[in-house]
């Protein structure tokens, strides 16, 4: 067991560390009997009912999660309990989240971490977002800040159940407790509920299912801390029914799998069928939803594998992908820019063949014109633009190319090149290059009394070109002796 974590309440000794549950609800209910109160039948129901209390004492269960014997119906719900102590977890509690506590304490409102920032947490790192959810209603949250005179911004959420309050110069980002009522792939009509395994139902990954107390109780309903370290990426429950509430679960799974995984191919082959069979529903989703989630999955681990994986399983032609992908060309840039920190675009750009292939990935996916103009540069240069054959001056070419170009962006478009080349050692020498300015101007040239606009234009070519032939080390004089003698 980690150092960060301490238990809770006693558990069977032939019990994993990570493995002891406490239990958190039972209900016992007895069918109505007509017979004698000492009838075998009855007897047979009170000596369950005393295995099922000792079974709840010992810390495990005597009975299948759902039993029904005679007279006696048993329904339970297990629930891990570890308690997190970790410099990353106490870290959050800032002015503002001490506030925020109090406030729910006191109204007897319960408040938990949620979702990502409990996976992060448990993985040892403090999140960048911190989401909390609570059995407050919306209206709930609203009087108790209200009356407290906090500030309340972003009206937006209300209707989905997140309220954000403004405490000490920080957002807080609280949701109600919710209930699916309706999905179309897309969005979802919810109701409120005080029920937290429901709410945690409803999420999509059992490693995103989590809750952690503000004491650093973990709330575990579909063993995603198991999963989480034993790097198992798994839908909570049926994994056809989560994709279906919303189809972009499929790209998350893919994202999550990159970014926990230790290995590729190690999936649920359930779970890839209920992936190719609902992959069409990614038709209704829009390209901005699902850029923000290929970036990701471009830039982490194992996208080489996953991007086969979603050719193979008829998902990249609802992303915008061509349907005939250069996979073989997307490996080799892939492994070129391992450590190498790309750009998602100059990743995915190896796919294409045609620059008519980038039109209409942004037709889909409506991408920035940076990322258009990126990938309509990588694909025109990739095979032409490399480097000099002179051992001496390697970088020359990409060194021509920006002077020429005179394009604001033309040196970070050459690193990106370098990078899809795989050229680590020339992307080092070209990030330390200051780019040199041309020392002369057609200001210059009047002054010596050249007043034709198009000689001026054709002089400053010949000066730019014997400039660039010195190594750009030429300076104005003598670059202007030049011109005197010519």
């Amino acid at each position: 067991m980690p150092a960060s974590w301490v238990e809770l309440t006693p558990r069977p000794s032939f019990c994993a560390p990570s493995q002891f549950f406490e239990l958190t609800r039972f209900f016992v209910f007895s069918a109505a009997t007509t017979g004698e109160a000492d009838s075998a039948e009855a007897a047979s129901a009170r000596m369950q009912t005393c295995l099922f209390l000792l079974g709840c004492r010992a810390g495990f269960s005597l009975f299948p999660h759902r039993s029904t014997t005679i007279g006696l119906t048993v329904l339970w719900r297990h629930l891990a309990t570890m308690k997190l102590q970790s410099p990353e977890f106490q870290s959050l509690f800032t002015p503002g989240l001490k506030n925020v506590a109090e406030l729910f304490d006191k109204a007897n409102y319960e408040l938990r971490i949620a979702g990502g920032a409990v996976r992060d947490l448990l993985n040892g790192m403090a999140p960048q977002d911190v989401d909390f959810a609570t059995t407050a209603t919306p209206a709930q949250m609203k009087e108790m800040f209200q009356s407290a005179g906090v500030r309340l911004i972003n009206n937006r959420g209300e209707k989905h159940g997140t309220i954000t309050a403004r405490l000490h110069e920080q957002n807080f980002e609280i949701t109600t407790l919710r209930i699916d009522l309706i999905t179309d792939g897309r969005h979802a009509e919810v109701e409120f509920t005080t029920d937290w395994e429901k709410d945690a139902e409803r999420r999509d990954l059992t490693i995103n299912s989590m809750f952690l107390g503000l004491d650093g109780t973990l709330y575990d309903y579909f063993n995603g801390y198991e999963d989480l370290k034993n790097n198992k990426i798994r839908f909570v429950g049926c994994a056809d029914q989560r994709i279906k509430e919303d189809y972009l679960r499929i790209l998350r799974y893919f994202r999550f799998y990159g970014r926990i995984a230790e290995k590729h191919g190690d999936h649920d082959p359930k779970t890839l069928d209920a992936i190719r069979e609902n992959a069409k529903g990614l038709a209704g989703i829009s390209g901005e939803r699902i850029w923000v989630e290929l970036k990701k999955i471009l830039i982490g681990n194992h996208a080489s594998h996953l991007v086969w994986l979603m050719y193979e399983l008829e998902v990249a032609s609802y992303l915008g992908l061509p349907v005939n992908g250069s996979l073989k060309e997307f490996d080799t840039v892939y492994k070129n820019t391992q450590s190498l920190f790309p750009k998602p675009m100059t990743v995915l750009t190896s796919l294409f063949k045609v620059p008519d292939d980038v039109l209409k990935l942004d037709l889909r996916l409506k991408l920035s014109k940076d990322e258009k103009n990126l990938g309509l540069f990588l694909l025109k240069y990739r095979k032409d633009l490399v480097k000099a054959s002179d051992a001496a001056e390697p970088l020359k070419p990409y060194q021509d190319y920006i002077i020429d170009s005179r394009e604001p962006d033309a040196a970070s478009k050459i690193c990106e090149l370098l990078k899809y080349q795989g050229e680590e050692h020339l992307l080092k020498e070209m990030q330390g290059w200051s780019i040199p300015t041309f020392p002369v101007s057609g200001h210059d040239l009047r002054k010596m009394g050249i007043s034709s606009g198009k000689e001026i234009g054709t002089l400053l070519q010949q000066l730019r070109d014997q400039w660039k032939k010195s190594g750009y080390q030429m300076e104005k004089e003598e670059l202007l002796s030049y011109v005197t003698k010519a």
